[in-house]
C-alpha cells in the first residue's frame, strides 16, 4: 500500500511542514527544531525507496498516475528509475544537514528562512519524480524562487545582486523550455513523459524542428548545471548563499534533466551536438580547475571546484558509453555530497573565526583537530583517492570515456591534477604551518555534538561509495540501460552485440565489477 503513496509524501511532507512553520511562534529554537523533525521523517520515508525498488527491473517504479487537469490534458504522474532514485535520496539526506548547518549561521527572520528551505525540498524532490512535462515545469520553476529569495535575505553583503544574477541566468532560458514544452504538447496531444519519448522516436516530426526543441530544453538545463561559459552566476551565488542553499544550487537539477530529456527524447539530436558539449566541458573543467588555484575565499575557490567538477559530469554524459554515463550520475551524487561537507565545514570555521580569506588562516589543526581531520578525508575523497567515492565516478568516466574521445579525456585529466593542486594546497594554508595572529588569537572550542552529527554521516557515506560502490551502481545502471541514445550507441541488436562496440561500452555487468576491482 505505502508503495502507492511513498512518492507522494516524500515530495509534500515538507510542503506541509512549512505550513505549519509559517503559523509556528518565532520562540527560541523551535522553529529549526521543527524542521529537522520535518526532514528527519522525510528522509525515513524515502529509505522505503531503495528497500524496495527492483534492480533488475528497467522503466519506473513507484508509479503515481492520476488525471489533474483535462483541458489541457495534464496528469499528475509521479515515478522513479535508478537514474533518479539516488538524487531523491541525496536530496532528502541534505535536508537535515541543511537544517544543522543553519542552526547557528540563521539567527534572525528563521520563520521565512525555514519556510522557503522546506518548499525548496518539495521542488527539487519534484524535479526528479515528475514524469509529466508540464508538472515537472512547475517543480523546475518552483526551484527557482525560493533559491532567489533566499540569497536576498540572506546573502553575505551582496545577496540581492547575487539573487537577481541567479534569477535571471536560471529563469530566462527556462522560457525557451516551457515553448518548446507547449510545441510538443501542440504537435502530440500529451505531456506524458513515455508517451512523448515513443511518438518522437516512431517518426513524424520534421527534424529541424526537433532539433530547435532540443535546443530549448538544452539551453534551460546547461545554465542550471552550469556549464561552460553560462557559469557567471555560479561563483556570486556560492558566495553569497546562505551554505543550506550553496548545498544544493548548482549540479544536480541540470545534469539530471539534460539526461532524463535530452538523452530520453532527442537522442539523435543530442548525438550531433556532443562534440560542442565535449569541448565545452573540458574547458569548463580545466578553466574552472585553474581559477580555483588562484583564489583566497575560501567560497569562491569552492565555487570553481564545483564548476570544474561538474563539467566533469558533463564530458561522461555526452560521451554515450555506459561507463561513462554510470560515472557522470555517480559523480553528481558524489559532488553533492562531498561538495556540500566542505561547504558545512567552511561554514563551521567561519562561525569560530569569521573570516572566509584563506590568507589570513595558518596552524588551525593545532586549535581544531577533529575538524582538520574531517576535512583532509574530505579533500582526499574529492580529488578520487582510492576507497572514497570520488575514485569511483572518475574512474568510470574516464575509463568509460576514453575508447571513444581518447583526446579530450586525456585533456580533461589535467583537471584532476589540478583538483588535487588547489584542493591540497587549501587544506595545507589553513591548517597547517605555524598559526597566524587570527589563530593565535583565538581559542575555539573543537566540533560539538551538532557539528558531528553533520559530519560524520556525509564522510562515512564518502568512505561506502567507494568501497560498496557496485551497490548504487547496480541502481543507476538500470537506469542508464534504458535511454535509446545508449543502446544504438552500444551496438544493440536483440540479443547480440558485436566484439567492436562492446570494447566502446561495457557490458552492465562488467561495470559493477570493474570498479569494485579498482577500489579494491
Amino acid at each position: 500500500m505505502l508503495n502507492d503513496s511513498i512518492l507522494t509524501l516524500i515530495t509534500f511532507v515538507p510542503t506541509a511542514g512549512a505550513v505549519v512553520v509559517a503559523l509556528l511562534p518565532r520562540k527560541g529554537r523551535v522553529i529549526p527544531a521543527f524542521t529537522l523533525l520535518v526532514t528527519l521523517v522525510t528522509f525515513v520515508l524515502s529509505l522505503h525507496l531503495p528497500a524496495h525498488f527492483d534492480y533488475a527491473r528497467h522503466g519506473f517504479q513507484f508509479e503515481v498516475n492520476l488525471p489533474w487537469i483535462a483541458h489541457p490534458a495534464i496528469r499528475y504522474h509521479l515515478g522513479i528509475d535508478g537514474l533518479s532514485l539516488w538524487l531523491v535520496l541525496l536530496t532528502t539526506f541534505l535536508g537535515p544537514v541543511g537544517v544543522l548547518v543553519s542552526w547557528r549561521a540563521i539567527e534572525t527572520r528563521t520563520k521565512e528562512f525555514y519556510f522557503f528551505f522546506l518548499l525548496q525540498q518539495t521542488a527539487m524532490i519534484g524535479v526528479f519524480i515528475s514524469l509529466d512535462l508540464f508538472l515537472y515545469y512547475g517543480f523546475w520553476e518552483l526551484s527557482l524562487v525560493p533559491m532567489a529569495i533566499l540569497i536576498a535575505m540572506f546573502g553575505r553583503e551582496r545577496g540581492p545582486r547575487a539573487a537577481l544574477k541567479f534569477f535571471v541566468y536560471t529563469f530566462l532560458p527556462s522560457a525557451f523550455l516551457l515553448v518548446a514544452i507547449l510545441w510538443l504538447y501542440a504537435k502530440t496531444g500529451t505531456f506524458e513523459f513515455v508517451q512523448l519519448q515513443s511518438l518522437i522516436a516512431s517518426g513524424g516530426f520534421a527534424p529541424e524542428a526537433l532539433w530547435w526543441a532540443s535546443l530549448g530544453f538544452l539551453v534551460a538545463f546547461a545554465v542550471k548545471v552550469p556549464v561552460f561559459p553560462l557559469h557567471g552566476w555560479l561563483a556570486n551565488v556560492i558566495e553569497e548563499a546562505p551554505i543550506a542553499m550553496a548545498m544544493v544550487v548548482a549540479g544536480k537539477l541540470g545534469l539530471y534533466s539534460i539526461f532524463r530529456f535530452n538523452l530520453g527524447l532527442f537522442p539523435e539530436q543530442a548525438r550531433a551536438i556532443a562534440p560542442l558539449m565535449i569541448a565545452l566541458a573540458v574547458i569548463g573543467l580545466l578553466y574552472g580547475a585553474l581559477v580555483a588555484l588562484a583564489q583566497t575565499d575560501m567560497r569562491r575557490l569552492v565555487a570553481f571546484a564545483i564548476l570544474s567538477n561538474l563539467s566533469f559530469c558533463t564530458l561522461g554524459i555526452f560521451c554515450f558509453a555506459v561507463g561513462g554515463l554510470n560515472g557522470a550520475v555517480y559523480q553528481t551524487i558524489n559532488e553533492g555530497l562531498t561538495g556540500s561537507a566542505l561547504l558545512v565545514m567552511i561554514s563551521f570555521l567561519y562561525e569560530r573565526y569569521g573570516s572566509f580569506d584563506m590568507t589570513r588562516y595558518g596552524g588551525v589543526a593545532a586549535k581544531l583537530p577533529m575538524l582538520a581531520t574531517l576535512w583532509v578525508v574530505t579533500t582526499l575523497a574529492l580529488v578520487g583517492l582510492p576507497l572514497f567515492n570520488g575514485f569511483v565516478g572518475e574512474f568510470l568516466v574516464l575509463s568509460g570515456s576514453f575508447p571513444v574521445h581518447p583526446s579530450w579525456v586525456a585533456a580533461a585529466t589535467t583537471g584532476v591534477i589540478l583538483s588535487v593542486a588547489y584542493m591540497l594546497w587549501m587544506a595545507q594554508r589553513i591548517f597547517y604551518g605555524q598559526p597566524s595572529p587570527l589563530v593565535a588569537n583565538r581559542v575555539p572550542f573543537d566540533l560539538g555534538a551538532r557539528e558531528h552529527l553533520t559530519l560524520w554521516p556525509m564522510v562515512l557515506l564518502m568512505a561506502a561509495m567507494g568501497v560498496a560502490s557496485p551497490y548504487w551502481i547496480k541502481g543507476i545502471e538500470s537506469g542508464v540501460m534504458q535511454f535509446p541514445a545508449i543502446t544504438r550507441s552500444a551496438g544493440v541488436t536483440g540479443d547480440r552485440q558485436s566484439a567492436a562496440e562492446a570494447v566502446r561500452t561495457p557490458a552492465p555487468s562488467q561495470t559493477a565489477d570493474a570498479v569494485a576491482g579498482g577500489a579494491r
